[in-house]
């Protein structure tokens, strides 16, 4: 794991958090507050995504200026060690903002411990310190210790319970001269225990008969919408299985219901999928590789738009790793599922592939890839060539959820083709059909949110919405 570097807050740093205001990594305390008040912020920042705390002579967004700066400065040091494990700090900074004087102290991110002051674990949430959950709390402390969830033992599970094809071909492809439970005890994907050797969860993720059985969000739910939002059409699917397994599933997923065409480069036209196939494959393996197994009741999201993918693992950042630094910070929360993955051909163990995601996509020419932490996980949007396609059209069997009868498959078809359709297309196209029949058709589909009507009277044409 990366040292965590403590810097000292600047001029500037403290004059942009108190513009930005009170909320989850900036705190703003008076002079005034005790001790105590001081350091239960300090440890529920350290328990969050650190931050910075300033002590002004009155709350608010324009300093004021300390009466007893000195004071102030040897009451935060004096807090800061009052926690249990102690939370050591770089010195509280004096800071002139235009002759007003403010003591600010950061914390990092990615603390090692878990911190409680007078056996109170709290965080920080909003622009509120609060009493951390009994799962929110078990869910730090496997973060933060040396052995995470993904090493735990199922003690109900045997060696049984996993797949020997999903192990012999692991085995295999690594060629390896050790017996095979060795090697996946090596790997932690076995543990010893009083009743010999028992799977893990890294194992049961990894090689598992049934995997689900164990972790039962252990899980990618895949949809793909017509338009921008959500709505009540869509083609979804629920991909269980082992890891690799999800990956797979997933990824020809996206493949198989991503629009195809072409765009325009220089005097040329070339064939362009809507999402680079690579750009997709490192989003879904770092969901799966990264993501939070011990949180349950939720599982890996991955959204298809008009104009965008989303990717949501459950599980906030882990260690020391921000959006702000994501691509050069590294911290696996899953190293033995990370390392089988890799020495599966799936990632490199180097790093997230984050750096590979935003240069394809400037590569691509698409707009550089938003990654999101939120309350309880992680998300990843990625945007696509979409409407820039020419010729685009939409992925096959998009529509086949919709129950359309012979016609309208034969109006979707003569769209994808020719980009529109008319009344007097459609007439064409059915010609045993009635006016009124073919009007109900296309009402229908507009509807259902598959076709958009365009002009009024004769001038009227429909296309894909």
């Amino acid at each position: 794991m990366s040292p965590i570097t403590i810097t000292s807050p600047t001029a500037d740093d403290v004059s942009a958090a108190l513009k930005a205001g009170q909320g989850e990594r900036v705190a703003l305390l008076s002079e005034r507050t005790s001790p105590r008040k001081v350091a239960e912020t300090l440890v529920a920042m350290a328990n969050a995504s650190g931050g910075m705390l300033i002590l002004d002579a009155k709350i608010g967004n324009n300093a004021i200026g300390l009466s007893e700066p000195k004071h102030t400065r040897e009451l935060v040091s004096a807090a800061a060690l009052m926690p249990d494990p102690p939370l050591l700090l770089h010195q509280p900074e004096l800071v002139d903002l235009d002759g007003a004087t403010v003591c600010a102290v950061r914390i990092p991110s990615g603390l090692r411990h878990v911190y409680s002051l007078k056996g109170q674990y709290l965080i920080r949430s909003g622009r509120r310190n609060r009493p951390l959950l009994p799962n929110e709390l078990r869910r730090l402390l496997l973060n933060r210790n040396e052995v995470g969830f993904e090493s735990q033992v199922l003690e109900k599970a045997s060696l049984d319970d996993l797949d020997p094809t999903h192990t012999a071909a692991f085995h295999q492809q690594l060629n390896s001269v050790v017996d095979l439970p060795e090697l996946l005890l090596s790997h932690g994907c076995l543990a010893e225990t009083t009743s010999g050797l028992k799977p893990t969860v890294a194992g049961i993720l990894l090689f598992g008969v049934e995997p689900q059985r164990w972790i039962r969000s252990a899980e990618i739910t895949c949809v793909r919408y017509p338009g921008e939002t959500m709505s009540d059409d869509f083609v979804r699917a629920d991909i269980r299985g082992v890891l690799s397994d999800q990956i797979r599933s997933a990824e020809a997923f996206v493949s198989s219901n991503m629009r195809q065409g072409m765009r325009i480069r220089g005097l040329a036209r070339e064939d362009t999928p809507e999402y680079p196939i690579s750009v997709v494959r490192e989003v879904i393996v770092n969901a799966v590789a990264h993501r939070d197994y011990s949180i349950r009741g939720d599982n890996i999201r991955l959204l298809m738009f008009s104009d965008r993918l989303e990717v949501y693992s459950p599980g906030r950042l882990p260690g020391h790793v921000t959006v702000d630094n994501i691509v050069e910070e590294r911290y696996s929360r899953n190293e033995a599922i990370v390392q089988v993955l890799s020495e599966s051909g799936f990632i490199e163990r180097l790093g997230y592939g984050i750096d590979r995601i935003i240069a394809v996509c400037a590569q691509e020419e698409l707009p550089r890839p938003q990654f999101v932490e939120t309350a309880a996980g992680f998300k990843v949007t990625i945007y696509g060539h979409g409407h820039n396609l020419v010729g685009a059209a939409p992925p096959a069997g998009l529509f086949s959820h919709l129950q359309l009868n012979p016609r309208q498959e034969k109006a979707l078809a003569f769209v994808q083709e020719n980009r529109r359709i008319t009344n007097r297309d459609y007439q064409q196209l059915c010609e045993n059909a009635s006016p009124e029949t073919l009007r109900r058709d296309f009402a229908d589909l507009v509807d259902k949110g598959v076709l958009l009507k365009i002009g009024e009277r004769r001038a009227t044409y429909y296309v894909l919405k």
